[in-house]
Formats: C-alpha cells, sequence, structure tokens
C-alpha cells in the first residue's frame, strides 16, 4: 500500500514543479533586439580616429561581447545601403534593405562576423527597412520586440519613417525604437520615429549604445500608492490595468496589494514604453502617461479614499431580498455598477444617486459615502399581491403618487393569475378581457399594498 502512495505523490510533485516552471518561463519575455546598420556609401565618411564604419563596426562588435552571457535575449541584424552602389544620377536602389542575420540564440559571433564584412556602398532607405522589419520578429505571444537603429544620416529615398513606426508600434509589433545618429544631430528628424540619441562623438556613441541596451533589456520597479483622505497609501486589493500609452495594448494586469509592511508591493516594468494605468475602483481612475524611470524606483499615486455601501431590504418574513439597485455618481448619466442586496460594496468617496429596481423603482439620491465607513440603505419590504382575472386580458398596474397615476407594471396577457412584489402605496390595477372590443369594459379596482401583507385583488 505504501508504494503506490509514494507512486502518486512523486508524479504529483514532478507535476507541481512542472507546473511552475512553466508559468516562471511564461512570465519571463524573450527580448529580440533588432539591429538596423547603416552601410550607405556616407559611412565611408572621417570620424574623429577613423571612418564611421570602423568605428560604428568596432564598439557594436564590443558591445555585443556584453551580451554573450545575457539570457532570454536573442538578437537580429538587418542592414542596409550595403547591395548597390550609388548612381551618379537618381534613382538610387530604395529596396537595398537585408536581413543579413535573422533571430538566434548564440547567434552573436555571426553578427560580429558580418560586421566585419560590409561595405558601404548605397543609399540611405530607412523607412523601407522600418517596414521589412515586420517579418524580421517570427509570430512570438511572449516577446518584447526592439530595434535600434544606427545611422549617420535621414531618410533618402521619400519614405516616411516615422509613418511606419508609429504603425509598427500601433500593432504591437515593436516596442519605441532607438535611433543613434552617428556624427551629426538627427534629432528633429527622427523625434517622431522614436528615442533619439545624439552621437557626437566616439564616446558618445559607445555611451548610447551601452544605454539603449541597458534600457532594452533591464526591468525597473515602481509602486501605485492609493492614497487615502489622509494623504496615506493605504488603499488595496483593486485591480490595476496598464496599457501601452502609444497602442493601447495591455501589458499588464495586477491585483493592488500591500505587502507584510503595510505599503504597496513593488512592481516590475518594462521602462521603455509610458503606460496609461486604470484602477478598476467604483468609478475607476486613471493616470496617463506614465513614464517609468530606467534603473529607478518609481512611485505613482492616486487619490483613492473609499468608503462601503451596504443595500438592505427591511423586514422580517424575508420578501425579495434580490433586487438590484443602478448606482451613478450624483449628477451623472452613467451606470457605474449594479449592486446585489445584503453584499458590501465599496465606491470612492463621494455622493452617489441609486436607482432601485423594486415595483415600482425606488429613486434615491445624494447618498454620501464617507471613507473607511459603511453607508446602509435599508428599503422596505414589499408586500405581495395577487392578481386574478376572469379571462385572459390586458392591464396594467398603475402607483398614485401625489395625485398622479404613474406605470408600474403591465400585466401578463397570457396567464389568468399575476403575483407582483410591490413597495407599500396605493396602487390601481386596470384591465380589459381580450374578448370584449370595447374600452367600456375597462376594469379597474384600487387596493393598497402594506410591507410583508399579501392582498388578493379579484377582477372578477
Amino acid at each position: 500500500m505504501l508504494k503506490p502512495l509514494k507512486i502518486i505523490i512523486t508524479i504529483l510533485f514532478i507535476f507541481i514543479v512542472t507546473l511552475g516552471y512553466s508559468q516562471n518561463k511564461k512570465s519571463t519575455k524573450l527580448t529580440r533586439i533588432l539591429f538596423i546598420f547603416d552601410a550607405s556609401q556616407s559611412m565611408y565618411g572621417r570620424w574623429q580616429s577613423d571612418m564611421k564604419i570602423n568605428i560604428a563596426q568596432k564598439i557594436l562588435s564590443e558591445i555585443l561581447d556584453s551580451l554573450k552571457t545575457a539570457e532570454n535575449v536573442e538578437l537580429g541584424l538587418r542592414v542596409f545601403g550595403h547591395q548597390s552602389a550609388l548612381k551618379p544620377e537618381p534613382p538610387q536602389d530604395c529596396n537595398d534593405t537585408k536581413l543579413e542575420i535573422p533571430f538566434a540564440k548564440n547567434n552573436i559571433e555571426k553578427i560580429q562576423q558580418k560586421l566585419k564584412t560590409i561595405v558601404p556602398k548605397g543609399t540611405t532607405p530607412i523607412a523601407a527597412s522600418l517596414a521589412e522589419a515586420i517579418n524580421d520578429f517570427p509570430p512570438c505571444d511572449n516577446c518584447r520586440n526592439i530595434i535600434i537603429l544606427i545611422t549617420d544620416g535621414i531618410e533618402e529615398c521619400n519614405g516616411d519613417p516615422c509613418a511606419v513606426s508609429q504603425a509598427l508600434q500601433k500593432q504591437g509589433i515593436i516596442l519605441k525604437p532607438f535611433i543613434i545618429g552617428i556624427g551629426k544631430n538627427f534629432k528633429t528628424a527622427f523625434d517622431c520615429v522614436g528615442d533619439y540619441y545624439d552621437a557626437s562623438s566616439e564616446e558618445f556613441y559607445k555611451k548610447a549604445l551601452t544605454t539603449v541596451i541597458a534600457q532594452a533589456l533591464n526591468s525597473t520597479t515602481a509602486q501605485v500608492n492609493l492614497l487615502d483622505s489622509y494623504g496615506k497609501p493605504t488603499e488595496t486589493n483593486v485591480d490595476m490595468t496598464f496599457y501601452d500609452n502609444f497602442s493601447g495594448i495591455v501589458q499588464y494586469n495586477y491585483i493592488h496589494t500591500l505587502n507584510k509592511l503595510g505599503l504597496p508591493d513593488t512592481l516590475v516594468l518594462d521602462p521603455m514604453m509610458k503606460y496609461n494605468i486604470v484602477v478598476h475602483t467604483l468609478p475607476p481612475l486613471y493616470a496617463n502617461n506614465v513614464s517609468i524611470t530606467p534603473g529607478k524606483h518609481t512611485i505613482i499615486t492616486l487619490n483613492a479614499p473609499q468608503g462601503n455601501l451596504l443595500l438592505k431590504v427591511g423586514g422580517t418574513k424575508g420578501l425579495q431580498k434580490n433586487p438590484k439597485c443602478l448606482v451613478r455618481q450624483s449628477g451623472k448619466q452613467d451606470i457605474i455598477n449594479v449592486q446585489n442586496f445584503d453584499h458590501v460594496v465599496k465606491y470612492i468617496k463621494g455622493k452617489y444617486d441609486l436607482e432601485i429596481l423594486t415595483l415600482p423603482r425606488l429613486y434615491i439620491q445624494n447618498v454620501d459615502i464617507p471613507q473607511t465607513l459603511t453607508t446602509t440603505v435599508e428599503i422596505p419590504e414589499p408586500g405581495v399581491v395577487t392578481i386574478d382575472k376572469p379571462a385572459l386580458g390586458v392591464g396594467c398596474i398603475l402607483v398614485e403618487e401625489k395625485n398622479k397615476l404613474n406605470w408600474v407594471c403591465n400585466l401578463d396577457e397570457s396567464g389568468m393569475k399575476d403575483i407582483f412584489y410591490l413597495q407599500p402605496g396605493n396602487y390601481r390595477v386596470v384591465y380589459r378581457s381580450k374578448n370584449l372590443y370595447s374600452s367600456v369594459f375597462s376594469v379597474e379596482k384600487k387596493f393598497k399594498v402594506e410591507s410583508s401583507k399579501y392582498i388578493t385583488v379579484n377582477l372578477y
């Protein structure tokens, strides 16, 4: 008997370990960095200690050495301007762009070898190179796709790098690209394409590459402080959604938590994008265009003082304990919640209008919900009314309110007996048999409803 038990425990242990490993693996995104390298003829130009092409190749190759031990990283290399020589007269070869080294593990030496063999020849088709990059990233559900463009010039083929970059970002194919401009400041031309770094010298080029790769590889920390009325981050246990500010794609979804010290939990976020954050309180809170500073702990603050609302039905018989209540912020039309009775629900501190779906509906305006406290709204227990009809017919129930008759509900045309749960008050039922085709045959009966009482209204 002991041996089968050991086998079951072993199988269960293997299952749990495997599940934990797969979940951890799934949560760690693969970072794919595509280098788009300028090999246009202008890269033969002199730049400080050597030609631009030699310096750009050498320093990029050195930086790649530091990535050989990086985990969850794959690299690729696309080159433009290296296949067709620049012509004395236009048009130039604006399709001169090629993925030389596709994404793969442990391919850094291949990229370094390819860099050594590149000979600058042609023009600068930046937009076409960005557009072709869509095919360089194989489909992947758990990847961060990053482009680092290294160039000494701007678009020369009448393309629109800005439009191409923004389209790729909107589709969620890539994150905002990095552009390193060699030898001259091209910030104006590239600001709309991505994050531009000016490499006016060899030293700045190396620093720019190092900084860009560090941002691409390293996530950073943040916390969301949900403040109460006293400015303390005590509010918690609510869902938060982080959207990419540019594409609108969901990046993270967390339940806000306070750690063992009573402080907001630390989140690890990708610093390569700005975020629009929605905190799903009632009503929701928003923080837009939030930047996460690489290497620095970022604190995101929202005012979120909350109180509780409890809806109850009075009486002792337990009639109709399940009406619904539409909750709106006072003076606004949007419904922020449909609340059940006998449930405590949190709302942001403030005033609310309640529309309770009883018969007839009850409207309670400007209900104040202060921080921390529970506001209780109790409505009367209904009475139970049975309507007996002599034949199938049409009709309705009206309530008397301030010398007016207001419609409550219609009678069931397919039945001989209707049962309604009505709030206390004075009512009338109006009825006509389907077999009688004149309005003068309408029957009207008055009746009064009291809480917890049962009455029968005969229409004979």
